[in-house]
């Protein structure tokens, strides 16, 4: 527990930290059910779970794929005989795709095809809560909140999850696979989250941004929103990532011209970003410098014109 026995999430509440441009990096997922209660490392520290050689094994390997691994367990009650369901997520813009499958021992995860071409394309969402209260209380205090809201109106979608990142914006949650990173979800109505990604639209006030995108361009995104109004997952993409002097130009695309949107990257005050922290440390933030419209741009002449 962080100092004068405030949570970290409470910290940052108090602070109003901005969580714009903080959604953790992947652009590709792993995800492994490990029912049971899990250790600070849920793959390396919950023998009864999962050994922890073989944890490490699985690790490992996702690693070196450079994917992102979490594990999964559905909300409530646990199943007397374990289950171990696994998901990939692709979750590059424009190409996301989630696969899913089972097998019938944890040793068959290091068998596990990681483009997700043993299990079947879904249809649905997998919305995962991090409620890993081992890594931080605040993620179990807050994190299983907001799983139970999400799994009483979506079950079949609805998992807790282990680390995810972010432990002071808790209760996080990952919406895959287009991977959008949400934050202090108890504090939404946590199902309206998912309707509304059902219906290809975001909430940026709860939205840390996608997994798959640069920091950078998951802040320029926000400012769009925010300047525009425009909720929709696929709103703004991004055309343009130039780094400066301590700025970053972001170009998005938009409709009719494109927005560029130019960030100065600066440091926060230290602060303490998990509930176990006893060092302050600062983190990168993102401010806005400004916003235009790009305006179109020329074609260039065709040299087959007739003059």
């Amino acid at each position: 527990m962080s100092r004068a026995g405030q949570g970290c999430s409470d910290q940052s509440l108090a602070r109003n930290d901005p969580m714009y441009g903080t959604a953790s990096a992947g652009t590709s997922w792993l995800l492994l059910e490990l029912g049971g209660g899990w250790g600070h490392s849920a793959f390396l520290g919950s023998p009864s779970c999962i050994d922890p050689k073989l944890g490490l094994a699985v690790v490992r390997r996702a690693e070196s794929a450079g994917m992102r691994i979490a594990a999964i367990r559905k909300h409530g009650r646990r199943e007397t005989a374990p289950r171990w369901r696994w998901f990939v997520a692709q979750c590059t813009v424009g190409s996301e795709a989630l696969y899913g499958g089972e097998v019938t021992d944890p040793r068959d995860y290091l068998d596990v095809a990681l483009d997700g071409s043993d299990g079947t394309v879904s249809t649905d969402p997998l919305v995962a809560v991090c409620a890993h209260g081992r890594h931080d209380m605040c993620c179990a205090v807050r994190g299983r909140s907001a799983a139970a809201a999400i799994a009483a109106v979506y079950p079949e979608f609805a998992w807790e999850c282990s680390h995810l990142g972010g432990d002071r914006f808790a209760a996080t949650m990952l919406v895959l696979p287009a991977g959008l990173c949400y934050g202090r979800v108890d504090q939404a109505d946590a199902a309206e989250l998912v309707s509304r990604y059902l219906h290809g639209r975001l909430d940026d006030r709860f939205l840390r941004g996608r997994t798959s995108l640069p920091h950078a361009v998951q802040a320029a995104q926000h400012f769009a929103r925010e300047a525009f109004g425009d909720d929709r997952i696929a709103a703004f993409p991004p055309l343009e990532v130039e780094p400066g002097d301590g700025t970053i130009r972001v170009v998005l695309g938009a409709d009719p011209d494109p927005v560029e949107v130019v960030l100065n990257e600066e440091l926060s005050e230290p602060l303490l970003s998990q509930c176990n922290a006893t060092v302050p440390g600062r983190v990168r933030i993102y401010t806005l410098a400004s916003l235009t419209t790009v305006g179109s741009r020329p074609s260039p002449p065709d040299p087959n014109a007739a003059g």
